[in-house]
């Protein structure tokens, strides 16, 4: 089986180091999770000004990601709650 890597980007990491330790380790439980069954999942596609990112939920947080598949890797844009990541964009 092929494998799926994920990285952050500097927006994302900081993102991250804003959560608290339990949401922190969720997120990141999330996405080796996601890495790992990749081929299996279904990306949920986004619109507007996020038109080619994804979605990944965690609880009432999302992740914003793009996907490389040549290279077979997940980048991280933004982590936040529902009602302010989709804002981070503008």
């Amino acid at each position: 089986m092929d494998e799926w890597k994920f990285n952050i980007t500097d927006r994302g990491k900081a993102d991250l180091k804003s959560l608290d330790a339990e949401v922190w380790q969720r997120v990141l439980e999330k996405l080796h999770w996601f890495t790992e069954n990749f081929g299996k999942l279904a990306p949920i596609p986004l619109g507007g000004e996020w038109r080619g990112f994804f979605k990944l939920r965690v609880g009432d947080w999302r992740i914003v990601y793009e996907i490389n598949h040549p290279e077979r890797i997940i980048t991280v844009h933004a982590i936040d709650k529902r009602d302010k990541v989709y804002k981070k964009r503008r």
